[in-house]
């Protein structure tokens, strides 16, 4: 009768094996050390190929996150480039606001006239006069009829005001006139606008009169309105008709009309209420009663008092004055 349990080796044998196993392991290390170089160079290929998974893994881990990071840069400094352009182009209108201004306070003419730098706030709605609309008003000083230029000539002048706004009439305006006189031979005229933004007319000049093309236009200063010496305008065409009486003359205004921001309110230069007269020495008297300084006691009577020197004893028919009351 077969046992029903099978008894295998104890574990006293296994053991002591482990323990002999052990110890001649132990001896062996050094023997053994070329099999197990040989071994690893073997098995190194195995090992390469075993890490390619990792390293490949690792790199393409690196390469999107360096993708990203590149990506992340390249908006940041596109964002930069946006702001410095922007920035840019505002210096550069900056610039160019301030060659503006600079060009309207350095107006060669009437240096010495009270000027006021004003920016067009709006065009007038108007579509039968040709009016802006300035930022200035009575607070300013700003009068009706007040001369306005430009950098390039003459613009208009103060038709309205009001507290702190103003409304400036063109030169186009078919209802603007203004005294010229050509800078070539002084040659006077009228300048009226015809509606159109680059063309002023000369009315009523006779075809004789010597204008030319190219001639310049400034302001004549007559009518107290205008300064003498402003462009206005340069003359474009002269037609002589034999069937009309007068020559048709077209003249382009100087002032950018259509294109205006900035302009410069003129007023008049100041005038002395108390001037010197001179008093010559052979005529102070005449020109004392002609200018009426002549003290009290002259004009009550007809014949001057004549202070004599100490020296001189009489004066023989001295000089009878008429002194006009």
């Amino acid at each position: 009768m077969k046992p029903i349990f099978v008894r295998g080796i104890s574990h006293q044998f296994r053991l002591t094996l482990a323990i002999i196993l052990s110890v001649v392991l132990f001896i062996a290390n050094d023997r053994l050390e070329p099999v197990r170089q040989s071994l690893s160079s073997v098995l190194s290929p195995l090992q390469y190929l075993a890490n390619v998974p990792g390293v490949m893994l690792d790199w393409t881990a690196e390469a999107f996150a360096t993708r990203n990071m590149l990506a992340a840069q390249n908006k940041v400094l596109m964002d930069q480039q946006l702001l410095m352009s922007e920035r840019l182009q505002r210096f550069e209108h900056l610039r160019q606001e301030n060659e503006r201004l600079r060009a309207l306070l350095g107006s060669p003419v009437h240096m010495d006239s009270r000027k006021v730098v004003a920016e067009v706030m709006e065009v007038a709605s108007d579509p039968f006069r040709q009016l802006v609309v300035l930022n200035h008003g009575e607070r300013t000083g700003v009068y009706v009829g007040q001369p306005v230029v430009d950098a390039k000539g003459v613009v208009g002048q103060v038709v309205e005001v009001s507290e702190l706004t103003s409304r400036v009439l063109l030169v186009s305006d078919t209802t603007h006139g203004i005294p010229v006189r050509v800078t070539r031979n002084d040659v006077r005229a009228i300048a009226n606008g015809t509606g159109d933004i680059d063309d002023i007319e000369l009315r009523h000049v006779a075809k004789s009169t010597d204008i030319i093309a190219g001639d310049l236009l400034v302001t004549s200063g007559l009518g107290d309105r205008f300064p003498e010496g402003y462009p206005v305008a340069r003359v474009m065409s002269v037609s002589r008709d034999d069937g009309q009486s007068y020559a048709v003359i077209n003249a382009q205004p100087l002032a950018a009309l259509d294109r205006i921001r900035y302009v410069l309110l003129i007023w008049p230069d100041e005038v002395d209420d108390n001037p010197i007269i001179p008093i010559l020495p052979d005529a102070g008297v005449n020109q004392a009663a002609e200018n009426n300084t002549l003290p009290a006691e002259l004009t009550t009577t007809d014949t001057p008092v004549i202070d004599t020197p100490s020296d001189v004893s009489s004066v023989e028919n001295p000089p009878t004055q008429e002194v006009s009351q």
